[in-house]
């Protein structure tokens, strides 16, 4: 099973995600995000509370990590990440292209 650390890696390389909280919020409200990742240690908790319920609004799918630290290593920055949204997945088809 993929992790939504190799999820959020994955669309680095090879897709496309915006980072942080205001620009996860702005994604998810253009209904660009297609799979939100929300830290579950980020302090305070307000900061992030609001996005759930905004992907349960929209109909995207949101999850939590253990670590900002560990989601922000995944996105590819040397801080911690609140929030990770992916809007362009990475797919066979486009590392393939990448290989040529």
């Amino acid at each position: 099973m993929v992790t939504p650390y190799e999820t959020v890696e994955t669309a680095r390389k090879a897709g496309k995600i915006e980072k942080g909280i205001n620009e996860v919020t702005k994604a998810i409200e253009r209904g660009t995000a297609k799979h939100v990742i929300i830290a579950e240690d980020v302090s305070p908790k307000e900061v992030i509370q609001h996005i759930p319920l905004l992907c349960k609004e929209k109909g995207i799918k949101c999850e939590s990590v253990d670590s900002k630290k560990k989601l922000g290593a995944s996105a590819g920055i040397n801080v911690g990440a609140s929030a990770i949204a992916v809007i362009e997945a990475a797919s066979v088809k486009t590392e393939d292209k990448k290989k040529k």
